[in-house]
């Protein structure tokens, strides 16, 4: 699902470079082969990139945490721009780092904005190309074989994780796309791992914890994908303990309803997939939450029905204010946080967790881009 940071830097990219001709970028079109491992690195050929991180830590006194970590890379498209020089303005990165204290009931989170460069520096951001390297400064996220490894720190909290997937990666979508709006390339190539086994360290206040936990990672990259009728959205993912997950997004358009083109991706226990259409579930707010920030009214708990497979689900946040405003000028406010699942499928009793992002409810969503 596109990502909302995604616009805060396109709009940053307004105010830099206004009277530049645009190159020409690949669109996400149908038939796209995927290579892996070469689709794990950076597709300087898409304008835009995210490499995205959620998961769940348990410490060893029993404290659960969330986290998030997201890479971001966008191509102003200017033509002609120079390459060999420092000052290169060929991708601008961003990085969102957050952290969700469930027991304490406190959120933390920061950002990172800065130009790209090919060569890995404290003061610097980047991708590589032909490996999975990416790095805003000193945070960064790898690819050793099998196993993701993820560093970010700021003086109040941080984390170093190695997360292996359980299971094999999952490709959204119908044909290797996955479709934003109707229009030809209004879409994304997107795949994820849904269930990456976690441990390593999370800091908080100065005290470091041993933690292991549960990660889902997407990673997507496209051109264009949201049309003027879409006024935000709504992104779920959801692992439950039956080893199932579950991948729903839904486009909100400007007359209240779902566009046609919202759905997700149910993963069965064996890793098996398969596209789910909108006219196949439901997602029904249960009670909401004005933020006293930003003054926006969030729907807070779900019930998602999936009738077909005899899925019924609730979702319930961790706690509300797990809200990010970002400080850098021309941003965003959005609503992104831990959660716990409970529910039934096939009417067998099941728990879980998720992860749950809403934009366009606290600001009106801009189109500028």
């Amino acid at each position: 699902m596109q990502k909302p940071l995604y616009l805060l830097i396109c709009s940053l990219l307004i105010l830099i470079v206004p009277l530049v001709h645009a190159a020409p970028f690949q669109q996400a079109l149908p038939g796209y082969p995927y290579q892996f491992p070469k689709d794990h690195a950076s597709h300087n050929n898409f304008k835009t990139e995210w490499w995205y991180y959620t998961g769940h830590l348990k410490t060893d006194a029993g404290k659960n945490y969330g986290y998030e970590l997201t890479f971001f890379r966008s191509n102003p498209g200017i033509k002609n721009l120079p390459t060999k020089t420092n000052w290169a303005l060929n991708n601008i990165y961003f990085a969102h780092f957050a952290v969700s204290d469930e027991s304490g009931k406190k959120f933390f989170h920061t950002q990172k904005l800065g130009r790209g460069h090919s060569k890995m520096d404290a003061g610097l951001f980047g991708a590589e190309t032909d490996k999975y390297h990416v790095w805003t400064q000193n945070w960064q996220a790898t690819l050793d074989k099998d196993t993701h490894h993820l560093a970010a720190a700021t003086p109040e909290f941080g984390i170093n994780l190695d997360l292996t997937p359980a299971k094999p990666l999952v490709i959204h979508g119908k044909n290797g796309v996955s479709q934003k709006a109707s229009c030809k390339g209004c879409a994304s190539h997107y795949y994820s791992y849904s269930r990456l086994n976690t441990h390593g360290t999370l800091h908080i206040n100065g005290k470091s914890h041993p933690v292991t936990g549960q990660s889902w990672m997407d990673h997507e990259f496209g051109s264009n994908q949201l049309t003027d009728e879409q006024t935000g959205w709504d992104w779920f993912s959801i692992q439950l303990d039956n080893n199932m997950e579950l991948m729903l997004y839904i486009l909100r358009q400007k007359d209240g309803g779902a566009d046609p083109n919202s759905g997700g991706t149910l993963i069965n226990a064996n890793g098996k997939s398969r596209y789910v259409p909108l006219t196949e579930f439901n997602v029904i707010p249960i009670d909401e939450w004005k933020s006293p920030r930003s003054g926006g009214t969030y729907p807070m708990g779900w019930k998602i029905n999936l009738p077909e497979e005899n899925i019924n689900l609730t979702i319930t946040p961790a706690f509300p204010n797990q809200e990010l405003h970002t400080q850098i000028p021309n941003g965003i406010t959005y609503w992104e946080g831990a959660c716990r699942v409970t529910g039934t499928v096939q009417g067998k009793k099941i728990t879980g967790q998720a992860y749950v992002e809403m934009t366009g409810y606290a600001e009106q969503f801009r189109q500028d881009i």
